[in-house]
């Protein structure tokens, strides 16, 4: 397994983190799992035998359940050997108050977070969607207090667009106040709507990436084909995260997968895990499953390494079709780029 900081921080984490919506069975996280203390703690066990040193969760999983789970298994000595990572800004309660980015809210979701999970301190605190009716001065402030009363140790956002968390870092630069260390995205093969924006801003202000649903929600597993949809997959179910734009171009995207796994002998889901774990702005991809099967098989990516020509394969069958003003700087700002620009614009610009 190998370790990469967070950001423009001191703290090291795995490439793979283990995630927890399937933790509970609660409400709509129903449909991701449903797993209880006994068999959560095998997969616990597994990912930290693996390696993995980061363990992500959310107070919005399965109404805290997951977080309860979690604290129960790593209760007492075992926490100390183990990253926690959790989000708050969804409903947790019936009250106007019970949800957002407010003072009130994140305070009071962190202190009922830190008794679920059963442990003092949270080490990466995250706001878990963006909340245009709090100002931002009073989030970052409400989450500098966390951090200067020892309640948590590094804070990051979710689900925010460029320009919000731009600006959050710009009110913590002007009041002095801690900024993130980190953002947590939906970024994959089929999805690679992060290369706008998101992730030329990582490269460009330190900012460590964790990627959340990396297989699409398991749509480039493999087991997932033009004419059939696995019976009892989340799919199935209803589940529409991601929504699929153009469905010819994810099963292209997932017949190039298969053909690239069965020449190595592997899954399609490493195969997927590793083309992300090998794009630079990348710090970790999280992992989930109902089975340790499934978690055995994605924890293998973080030690298969693909060839050039494999990736560039993927990176070829994925490319997204530039958007303006992307379209207008590759054709005329292509002398005067930097790192982030490149980043998104090198792969289109002509020899």
């Amino acid at each position: 397994m190998e370790y990469r900081s967070l950001g423009r921080s001191g703290l090291k984490v795995s490439t793979i983190t283990m995630g927890t919506m399937t933790m509970g069975g609660k409400g709509w996280a129903s449909m991701v799992g449903s797993q209880g203390v006994d068999e959560a703690r095998r997969l616990v066990d597994l990912c930290l035998d693996a390696g993995v040193n980061l363990i992500d969760t959310a107070d919005a999983y399965s109404a805290g359940a997951s977080e309860e789970i979690i604290g129960e298994i790593l209760g007492g000595t075992r926490k100390n050997d183990v990253l926690i990572a959790t989000k708050a800004r969804f409903p947790m309660g019936e009250g106007v108050n019970e949800q957002g980015l407010s003072r009130h809210h994140l305070i009071k979701a962190c202190e009922a977070s830190l008794k679920r999970l059963n442990t003092d301190v949270i080490d990466l605190y995250q706001v878990h969607e963006w909340d245009g009716q709090t100002p931002l001065e009073e989030t970052m402030a409400a989450l500098d207090t966390l951090v200067q009363h020892g309640k948590v140790r590094y804070i990051g956002c979710s689900n925010f667009s460029a320009w919000h968390i731009m600006k959050a870092m710009g009110i913590s630069a002007l009041d002095k106040r801690h900024r993130f260390v980190s953002q947590q995205i939906h970024y994959s093969l089929e999805s690679r709507d992060a290369e706008f924006e998101l992730l030329p801003l990582s490269i460009d202000q330190g900012l460590g990436v964790l990627v959340w649903s990396p297989i699409a929600g398991g749509l480039l597993s493999g087991k997932h084909r033009r004419d059939h949809t696995p019976e009892g997959s989340r799919q199935a179910a209803g589940w529409t995260e991601p929504p699929i734009r153009d469905v010819d171009r994810l099963w292209t995207i997932v017949d190039t997968l298969v053909e690239i796994a069965e020449g190595r002998g592997v899954s399609a889901a490493q195969i997927a895990l590793a083309w992300l774990i090998g794009r630079k702005p990348v710090t970790s991809v999280i992992i989930g499953g109902r089975t340790e099967a499934q978690f055995k098989d994605n924890l293998a990516a973080a030690e298969l390494k693909l060839t050039d020509e494999e990736r560039q394969r993927l990176d070829d069958i994925s490319l997204p079709k530039l958007l303006y003003p992307y379209w207008h700087q590759a054709q005329t700002a292509s002398a005067r780029l930097g790192e982030a620009d490149l980043f998104l614009l090198g792969p289109h610009l002509k020899d």
